[in-house]
C-alpha cells in the first residue's frame, strides 16, 4: 500500500483519567454524509485505541503540509508527545485533544461501531462537529515519504470544473 498516497491525520482521545492519547493515522476515510461518518483504523493494543474505546469518542486532526514533525512525533510513540505540541481540549470537552497548530481541519466524533480486523480495530466515528482551522495544503504520505499537493489550493479549481 506504500504506492497509494493518502492524507495524514492524528487521532486523539482522552482516557477516563483525563490523560491525552494520540497516534498518527493514514488509514482513514469518509464513509457516509448522512449521518456524517468517518472510519479510522487503529492498532490493537495501542493506548490511543484503549482511550477511544473507553471514552467512546475521538478527534480526527487532519494535518497540514507544515506539520510533518507532528506526524512523525505521534508515529514515534514518544511518551511526552502532548508536551511537545500545542493542543486544546475541544470546546464541548466531549471528544479528544485538538492539535490547533498542526491541523487544517478537525472532526470531533462519537464512536458508533468497532470491528476487529487482524491487528487493527476499524472504528466508525459519527461526526458531531467539524472545524476548519486554516487554508493550508494537506499533508500527504505515500511511497514512504511525506509531501503535499504540487499545485496550490487556489489553482485547483481549474481541474474540477464540470461540463454541463
Amino acid at each position: 500500500m506504500a504506492g497509494f498516497p493518502t492524507g495524514v491525520a492524528v487521532v486523539t482521545s482522552l482516557a477516563p483519567d483525563g490523560t491525552p492519547w494520540g497516534m498518527t493515522c493514514t488509514s482513514l476515510c469518509s464513509v457516509a454524509l448522512d449521518p456524517p461518518t468517518l472510519l479510522v483504523c487503529l492498532r490493537r493494543g495501542s493506548p490511543t485505541l484503549d482511550a477511544v474505546l473507553a471514552s467512546g469518542a475521538l478527534a480526527v486532526n487532519l494535518l497540514h503540509s507544515r506539520a510533518r514533525a507532528t506526524a512523525e512525533l505521534f508515529a514515534s510513540g514518544a511518551a511526552d508527545r502532548f508536551e511537545r505540541v500545542v493542543w486544546r481540549a475541544d470546546a464541548r470537552d466531549c471528544c479528544g485533544p485538538h492539535l490547533v497548530e498542526s491541523a487544517h481541519t478537525i472532526a470531533d466524533c462519537r464512536v458508533t461501531d468497532v470491528h476487529t480486523v487482524g491487528d487493527h480495530a476499524v472504528v466508525m466515528g459519527g461526526a458531531v462537529a467539524v472545524a476548519q482551522l486554516c487554508a493550508q495544503q494537506p499533508l500527504l504520505y505515500g511511497m514512504r515519504r511525506y509531501g503535499d499537493w504540487a499545485e496550490s489550493a487556489e489553482e485547483s479549481h481549474l481541474y474540477y470544473d464540470f461540463i454541463s
